[in-house]
């Protein structure tokens, strides 16, 4: 057993002459796709949490570019009484030049039994709403669209740090053995800091799959190698585990090689697993029809069949959420995409018992202005967003915080991106103060030397 507590037939030794053999092993192409990098080796205590975790795994349904929280689960009727104009706690600074209040043309109706308003953009996720956790008083540090999805990925807005997936990933590990701990999924802005390990070890990055096809064989390059079969793979690998003694013997540690080597070690067996669990077309037709059609939807599908298999954390971005111009119909077509795909999701978890211990994440970078850009578009907005999560031990059917009464700040119980990431972590049972990586002479975290766990949403 590893420290993850999965079996791991290949544990026994790491290293290996991959220097010298290189290309011409052909053992594994996929490993491409398991990256590795020049790293120190993993503390011992990576794979355990801190505390009774309330969640075990982790979905982060990321809208790159900005999604209109004014248009979808912020409801700000006073806009309409100061339409076009710019009263003083509206004149914020804002990236472009922007105008006078753009009030929202969509009705919000209340859902559930929580009553809480969503947008008519979202018929289907309105159905959901006692599941969702509104965090309405979300606020970042830049208005940038690289910068802060970086931010959002990973605490820092340059481009160097560990994404949170990598950080979950290397504290918890995977659940299962056959599959990498962290996959994303789909496009956009900071779709690479989201995936990026930075200093952690190459085992903790993303493996980046795409959704836009249903075959595994075409998600995944090299996914069978067609110059051996299987048992002389097997074969060459325990040949090269042989290779990997004598070497240790004699060199001592090489944390690449033992990255590297586990990248392929984890390729090789996802030659048999990623068969079945990307296959989306082993589901029930009323299933897939349940989620419908579409990328975002076959995402969706995907996110819950491979947590339902013990990957920690799958992130699915979606982009073309950045809408400074024709803000009503751009919108109008990007709900369409995801609402309901994602009400299918939420439905999908609870009905199967997982929804329970899944924390499911929704947001953008940040979000947008209520003054007008262009007309009919609005500007970016880090000062005061909403964003939402659901399962994974948090309270559903209530709204926290608020923003003023435009809806451009942050004002009551505001959180922090680095809050966010520190409920995360508390809901995996990690102490984000204490999940450190030393690195360059100083212990890093996610949090850096911020955040504190937003304890009035937790169930």
């Amino acid at each position: 057993m590893n420290r993850f507590n999965s079996v791991d037939p290949f544990a026994q030794t790491r290293r290996s002459f991959l220097s010298e053999l290189g290309g011409s092993v052909g053992l594994l192409g996929l490993s491409s796709y398991l990256h590795a990098v020049d790293a120190p080796t993993v503390s011992p205590a990576a794979g355990k949490p801190h505390f009774k975790p309330r969640a075990k795994r982790v979905i982060f349904l990321f809208m790159a570019g900005g999604p209109s929280q004014l248009d979808m689960f912020d409801p700000k009727p006073v806009l309409e009484k100061h339409a076009g104009k710019r009263p003083g706690a509206a004149d914020l600074r804002t990236e472009r030049v922007t105008g006078g209040l753009l009030p929202s043309v969509f009705k919000f109706r209340p859902g559930g039994k929580s009553g809480l308003p969503v947008s008519d953009l979202l018929p289907n996720i309105r159905e959901c709403v006692d599941e969702l956790c509104l965090l309405r008083s979300v606020y970042a540090t830049n208005p940038n669209h690289s910068p802060a999805a970086n931010f959002m990925a990973s605490g820092r807005i340059d481009a160097t740090h560990p994404g949170i997936g990598s950080w979950v990933s290397y504290g918890l590990g995977s659940e299962n053995a056959d599959l990498p701990g962290f996959v994303s999924l789909g496009g956009g802005f900071g779709q690479v800091g989201f995936e990026r390990s930075g200093y952690l070890p190459g085992q903790f990055q993303a493996t980046r799959v795409s959704a836009t096809e249903s075959d595994p064989e075409k998600m995944i390059r090299h996914l069978r190698n067609p110059a051996i079969g299987p048992d002389d793979q097997k074969r060459q690998l325990d040949a090269l585990q042989a290779f990997n003694h004598n070497h240790a013997v004699a060199n001592g540690n090489d944390p690449q090689l033992e990255a590297r080597v586990r990248a392929m070690e984890t390729a090789f067996r996802m030659q048999t697993a990623a068969g079945e669990a990307f296959d989306t077309r082993r589901e029930p037709l009323r299933i897939r029809e349940m989620y419908g059609q579409g990328e975002f939807a076959r995402g969706c599908l995907l996110a819950r069949r491979l947590v339902e298999r013990g990957v920690r954390f799958v992130q699915l971005s979606n982009g073309g959420w950045d809408h400074h111009s024709g803000i009503n119909g751009e919108l109008k077509k990007k709900c369409g995409e995801i609402d309901r795909p994602i009400a299918a999701l939420l439905k999908d978890l609870r009905q199967r018992g997982l929804l329970e211990d899944t924390l499911v994440i929704w947001g953008g970078e940040f979000g947008r202005t209520p003054v007008s850009e262009n007309g009919d578009g609005r500007d970016h907005n880090h000062y005061g967003f909403t964003m939402w999560m659901a399962g994974g031990g948090v309270k559903g059917g209530i709204a926290h915080g608020a923003t003023d009464e435009f809806g451009f700040k942050a004002e009551e119980n505001r959180v922090a991106v680095h809050d966010l990431h520190a409920t995360i972590l508390h809901l995996l049972g990690l102490d984000h103060e204490k999940l450190t990586y030393r690195y360059s002479g100083r212990d890093f975290r996610l949090t850096d030397v911020h955040g504190h766990v937003v304890k009035d949403i937790l169930a």
